[in-house]
């Protein structure tokens, strides 16, 4: 098993059998319950302001789809602050925004990963319009070409209220993941997320409570993930 070091730890593959680990497979239990009589292949993870755990959730979701054999790809849609890159140890010369524009091919821009059935496709160069680049029918090709591959996509975008590109990738995507940081989240924030998403008509699957309090079984486990997708 490989140690990954860096603010947002692989849970999932560093400690698979603690209890965070475990919530991340509930999560991932949930989403395809929720999902058994759709086609639910492409879940966007937002949260309403940085600093709530969606990334962490992103990657952890991901890895949890692939260690249950899904094949998997992880997008960075952050194109305005990217961090998956750095996760996996990846380039970052080009990316999503390469493949948006048509410099590269979907293939040229995947890179695999040390995880079984886990590929990512990071954010590429820091483009001056991510909205219009998220909102173009190259982004939606491009969506459709993946699903023909990849059993699952999992998607990070930036916060919802920061600016538009989480509801304008939830629009095109099947499902979309809010992450509320039980200890920072305000309760008009998460409504007004909530809001803008059905406004888009975008399909919420749930809640990821994060950093919520509970019961200590021992010293190691102050907090955990709550899903209700």
């Amino acid at each position: 098993m490989r140690q990954l070091t860096h603010k947002y730890p692989l849970i999932m593959d560093i400690n698979p059998k603690s209890f965070i680990a475990e919530s991340y497979r509930a999560l991932r239990t949930n989403i395809e319950f929720s999902s058994f009589d759709d086609d639910l292949k492409s879940i966007v993870i937002t949260s309403a302001k940085p600093q709530e755990g969606k990334t962490t959730t992103a990657v952890n979701m991901a890895v949890a789809f692939a260690q249950a054999g899904k094949s998997v790809v992880l997008i960075d849609a952050d194109l305005r602050k990217p961090s998956i890159h750095n996760i996996f140890s990846k380039h970052n010369r080009g990316g999503l925004s390469n493949i948006i524009v048509k410099q590269y091919r979907v293939n040229e821009m995947i890179q695999e990963t040390h995880i079984d059935n886990l590929w990512v496709i990071t954010s590429g160069p820091v483009p001056p319009n991510p909205s219009e680049m998220l909102s173009s029918n190259n982004f939606t090709e491009m969506l459709d070409e993946l699903k023909e591959r990849y059993s699952v996509i999992i998607i990070d975008t930036p916060p919802a209220l920061t600016v538009t590109d989480a509801q304008i990738a939830a629009a095109k995507c099947d499902g979309v993941i809010l992450v509320v940081n039980a200890g920072k989240a305000k309760r008009d924030s998460v409504v007004k997320v909530k809001e803008q998403l059905e406004h888009v008509k975008a399909r919420l699957l749930g809640v990821v409570l994060n950093n919520a309090k509970r019961k200590k079984r021992n010293k190691q486990e102050e907090y955990y993930y709550e899903s209700r997708a």
